[in-house]
């Protein structure tokens, strides 16, 4: 599940969840953008996956993700991304697709920041290094490991969030799901530490903050970030003839010739 708000930032999460070997994703958005979203990606069958959508009438919390893709998840485990939330980091994949094999319970991941009183924050036993509390947005935080907007759960999640109180300003909390999950002793949080990157672009600088990452990364190293195709291409969801069929589309352009370069070794090893 994927909600999603802001149109240039989907390729980061898109390809998060691919990076896990994840191909059948619902994107929820509100109805004045449903369309668009839809043009820009299609359903998916380019990139190996399967891509479904679903209008949000109302923003009345992220838990109601769970009621608007209830059809969609029938029986299966989930993993759910905020559109606005991007990671970059060395052993990322790896930490993704341990947190996809679980079969029980929930996967989250903290993430230490300056600001904590913006987050739900993860408050952990000093003895025992276990989570002992999760509070919404505190006032006066005790801790500075703020949930990340990635989260992985059972199908149990569903039941939990049919069944939540709205909360005091009238939405379905992710929050008392986790704290749900937390209190059966079934919840496991992930810190990503030093060499991780997760920024979460829902306000003004922390978006242009992103921008700047980004460019840097790309200018610095010669590669792309968020690319549908590479990702694709690297998890075996297409094949080498396939990248280079969605590369030729666009060959005169530099990402083009960017997916090209990426191919072009292996075929010229096959000629040798």
């Amino acid at each position: 599940l994927m909600p999603i708000y802001d149109k240039p930032m989907i390729y980061y999460p898109l390809t998060t969840l691919m990076s896990c070997g994840i191909k059948d994703i619902l994107i929820i958005c509100n109805p004045y953008h449903l369309n668009d979203f839809k043009d820009l990606l299609g359903n998916g069958k380019q990139w190996g996956i399967e891509i479904q959508y679903k209008s949000q009438p109302s923003p009345d919390g992220i838990a109601q993700a769970f009621l608007l893709g209830k059809d969609f998840l029938e029986d299966k485990n989930v993993a759910l991304i905020l559109g606005d939330n991007l990671f970059y980091g060395n052993n990322f994949e790896k930490n993704l697709k341990e947190a996809n094999q679980e079969k029980n319970g929930a996967t989250l991941f903290a993430y230490p920041v300056s600001d904590p009183s913006r987050y739900g924050i993860v408050n952990f036993n000093k003895d025992t290094n276990k989570v002992d509390t999760i509070i919404e947005k505190p006032s006066n935080p005790t801790s500075n490991f703020a949930v990340t907007g990635l989260y992985f759960y059972d199908n149990n999640v569903i039941d939990y969030a049919e069944n939540l109180t709205p909360s005091a300003r009238n939405e379905l909390e992710i929050t008392d799901i986790n704290k749900r999950y937390l209190a059966e002793n079934n919840l496991k949080v992930q810190i990503l530490g030093s060499g991780m990157a997760w920024l979460d672009t829902g306000t003004f600088d922390s978006l242009q903050e992103a921008g700047t990452f980004i460019r840097t990364l790309e200018k610095r190293q010669g590669l792309k970030i968020g690319s549908p195709e590479e990702t694709a291409w690297r998890n075996k969801l297409i094949n080498d003839h396939e990248l280079m069929v969605l590369a030729s589309e666009i060959s005169k352009s530099s990402y083009g010739s960017y997916l090209i370069n990426l191919i072009k070794p292996k075929f010229l090893k096959r000629m040798n």
